[in-house]
């Protein structure tokens, strides 16, 4: 399934620009995204970028409901 995104852009003051790229609530959580993580953009080619989670990052198991 695809999600779309509008990609945001902030200007601030004369040449600050930031740009964001949202990423969708139902994706988030399939990929088990928490808030705070970081992840890493590789840029692949012009029209492809690959998201991942950062090395390292270590990421908390989840607890179980038993």
């Amino acid at each position: 399934m695809a999600y779309l995104a509008k990609l945001q852009v902030i200007q601030r003051g004369g040449q600050n620009r930031q740009y964001y790229l949202i990423c969708p609530a139902p994706l988030a959580a399939a990929l088990e995204l928490e808030k705070g993580e970081p992840l890493q953009w590789v840029v692949l080619d012009r029209n492809t970028l690959k998201i991942r989670r950062a090395k390292g990052a270590a990421r908390k198991p989840k607890a179980s409901h038993e």
